[in-house]
């Protein structure tokens, strides 16, 4: 694949997880609480500013007031051991 990986639609939902829409074809539900650490990670934890996602067409993924920009890759699920090759949605 030569184009580029991209998040074209976030969606949040509760307890820290978004549905997340990739330019793939792919769409899964990526539990984000890994991402509630650090200075960037801890205004996360409040669920109205989580809530405050948006995709930005310059970054390509997700991104929070802050500047809290998650490579595409690392909601894609592509830095997990074991991932399948497939584009299968994973809950």
């Amino acid at each position: 694949m030569n184009s580029m990986l991209r998040v074209t639609d976030a969606e949040p939902l509760d307890g820290y997880r978004l549905r997340v829409k990739f330019n793939d074809g792919l769409m899964r539900v990526v539990d984000c609480s890994f991402l509630l650490r650090g200075t960037l990670g801890e205004p996360l934890r409040d669920p109205d500013y989580f809530r405050q996602v948006r995709v930005d067409q310059e970054a390509r993924t997700a991104v929070w007031p802050n500047g809290l920009d998650p490579a595409p890759e690392l909601l894609h699920g592509d830095h997990e051991p074991g991932v399948p090759t497939s584009h299968t949605a994973r809950a």
